[in-house]
C-alpha cells in the first residue's frame, strides 16, 4: 500500500520534502494531541475505567475537549450542532444500509447457504491447496454481501471442523478469514468503507470502485501471500 501511495504521488508530481529529525520532532509536537488518543483510550480499557463501547464515548469526549478548549476550532453553540446534524445523516444513511445487509444475513442463515457451500467444497475438493484458494473466493463473496460481525458468526463456527478436516492450522484460518473480512470492506454491493467513502466525500460509489481497485488488487495479493505462506502468521507460536 505505501508502495502504490509513494508511486501515485511521484506520478502525479507531489511535492517531496527531505526527511529531517528536526521536522520530525516539530511534527510530533504539533501532533501531541493527537497521538495521545489511542493511549487515553487503551489505557482506559486495560484498566478497566472502560468498556470497548464507552471507549467510543471516551474518544468523543476527548476529541471535543481538545477541539473546543485546546485548539478552539469548535464552539459548542455555534459549531456542535452541525456536527451532530452532519454525523446523524452519516450514520443513519449507512444504518439503512447495514439493516438491509443484517436483513440478508438473515435470510441467508435460514436458508443455510453458507453451509451448503461449504459442504459442497468440501465434498468435490480434496487438496488443502485448493480449499484454500476456493474459501478465499468464498470469503471474498460473504465479505461483499455480509458485514464482518454477522460473518464471524455465521461462518467461523462452520471454518473451524472444516480447517481441522484438510489438516489446516485453525491459527492460520483464522487469519485468513479476517484478511478476506478486511477485504470485504471494499467490495461492492455491500462494502462498508466505499458507502462511508461516498457519504462522507459526495462521491459516487462507481467512481470509488476505480478509484480503489488498485489497492483491492493489493490486498488481494496480500490474503494470497498469507493464505500460501503460512510462516507469516504461524512463526510466532512456533
Amino acid at each position: 500500500m505505501a508502495a502504490w501511495a509513494a508511486a501515485r504521488g511521484w506520478w502525479a508530481g507531489a511535492e517531496r520534502v527531505a526527511f529531517s529529525w528536526q521536522g520530525l520532532r516539530r511534527a510530533a509536537w504539533a501532533a501531541k494531541w493527537e497521538l495521545a488518543l489511542p493511549f487515553v483510550v487503551v489505557a482506559a480499557i486495560f484498566a478497566g475505567y472502560a468498556t470497548l463501547v464507552e471507549a467510543a464515548a471516551l474518544t468523543v469526549a476527548y476529541v471535543l475537549v481538545v477541539e473546543c478548549a485546546v485548539f478552539r476550532e469548535l464552539a459548542l453553540t455555534r459549531d456542535l450542532p452541525r456536527v451532530a446534524v452532519e454525523s446523524a445523516t452519516l450514520v443513519g444513511g449507512f444504518m439503512i444500509i447495514l439493516g438491509v445487509a443484517l436483513g440478508l444475513t438473515d435470510y441467508l442463515v435460514l436458508a443455510e447457504l453458507p453451509m451448503k457451500i461449504l459442504a459442497w467444497l468440501q465434498e468435490v475438493i480434496r487438496s488443502p491447496q485448493v480449499f484454500l484458494l476456493a474459501l478465499n473466493v468464498f470469503l471474498i463473496a460473504v465479505g461483499a454481501l455480509m458485514d464482518i460481525y454477522s460473518s464471524i458468526i455465521v461462518v467461523v463456527p462452520l471454518l473451524v471442523p472444516l480447517a481441522a478436516a484438510y489438516g489446516l492450522d485453525p491459527i492460520h484460518v483464522g487469519v485468513v478469514f479476517l484478511a478476506n473480512a478486511q477485504l470485504g470492506y471494499l467490495m461492492p454491493p455491500m462494502g462498508e468503507n466505499l458507502f462511508l467513502a461516498a457519504y462522507r466525500f459526495n462521491r459516487s460509489l462507481p467512481e470509488l470502485y476505480v478509484a480503489t481497485l488498485p489497492y483491492v488488487l493489493i490486498l488481494v495479493a496480500v490474503v494470497l501471500l498469507i493464505t500460501y505462506c503460512p510462516l507469516l502468521t504461524l512463526w510466532m507460536v512456533r
